[in-house]
């Protein structure tokens, strides 16, 4: 079986600058030729200098009607390559695709340009949704100025392809954003009972989406943390993390407004059940989230104490 990597998209969605950058790696390497066919040319090229040093030879086949099963297999024979990458046309209805049949799709990957898709989304749906129904990865990329619709985009992939796996990238690289869908617990409960792993991700999710904690009530173990010179009437309910490796250790925790916080001890556990807020605060040289205790309960260390990202 020839191994065969599709990579599809519409015009300009980052398709060449994804097969440049893979080309480029050390773990894509391989001791064969690889054949690149190319089914449209849009404003970035492949260098030659790329194509020699990976042992990669270039086909364009710019006519549908050209990209068929007898066509494939004669460049196949012309060129012997290892392996084969197409840069397939978004233009073209992926469904209708006929590949030799002993040519097997090792993996199918779809680009998108986020500033263009709810133009392609609504305009050419059909066409994208044969794109995206059989891929396994979905990137997104140019997000910088879509990163409020990005929950959007995901739910419509995910409603062609559930099983799909989507990345969202800007001009920094990937963007590490957690979905309300993807939270480990719901954020719709009375009170939002928070375990350990619940914990490590609501402090991380509320850094950047506070908005869907403001005036909801949550409840979780952590440790006292009583800071110097702080406030008698506050403490930091929180819980120590790894975030790497072991020598990496962060204490995690937004400050809590409690009238009795005299009353607790340094590093003793509690269970603190608080409404969330978003204050001005000191600690934070500006706004951000404060926790208002309701209830302030002593008790045991849970089994796993440390909070592991790695």
């Amino acid at each position: 079986m020839k191994p065969v990597y599709v990579i599809n998209g519409f015009l300009e969605s980052g398709k060449t600058e994804f097969i440049r950058y893979t080309l480029s790696q050390p773990y894509f390497r391989i001791k064969g030729k690889t054949l690149l066919i190319a089914c449209e040319e849009g404003e970035v090229e492949y260098e030659a200098e790329l194509l020699a040093k990976t042992n990669t030879v270039m086909e364009v086949i710019d006519d549908e009607a050209d990209f068929n099963a007898t066509a494939l297999t004669e460049l196949e024979k012309k060129h012997k390559p290892e392996r084969i990458i197409i840069e397939f046309n978004g233009m073209w209805n992926y469904k209708n695709i006929k590949l030799p049949w002993y040519w097997k799709i090792e993996q199918q990957i779809t680009t998108i340009d986020a500033s263009t898709f709810p133009m392609y989304y609504t305009n050419m749906r059909s066409l994208l949704a044969e794109m995206v129904r059989k891929s396994e990865l979905i990137i997104f990329n140019r997000c910088d100025d879509a990163r409020e619709q990005l929950g959007n985009y995901r739910r419509n992939i995910k409603a062609v392809n559930a099983a799909a796996e989507i990345v969202f990238e800007d001009s920094n690289g990937e963007i590490d954003e957690i979905f309300e869908e993807d939270l480990p617990y719901d954020i719709n409960q009375d009170i939002i009972e928070l375990d350990s792993q619940g914990y490590g991700i609501w402090f991380l999710d509320s850094m950047d989406h506070l908005d869907r904690y403001l005036g909801k009530k949550i409840s979780f173990v952590a440790q006292v943390l009583l800071p110097e010179n702080g406030p008698k009437d506050c403490f930091v309910p929180g819980r120590m993390a790894m975030t790497c490796c072991a020598d990496d250790m962060a204490f995690l925790g937004y400050v809590c407004k409690y009238a009795a916080a005299g009353s607790l001890k340094q590093r003793e556990w509690v269970k603190v059940t608080a409404t969330v807020t978003r204050e001005f605060w000191e600690g934070y040289k500006g706004q951000g989230p404060v926790l208002h205790a309701i209830s302030v309960v002593k008790t045991k260390a849970p089994k796993e104490e440390v909070i592991s990202f790695v």
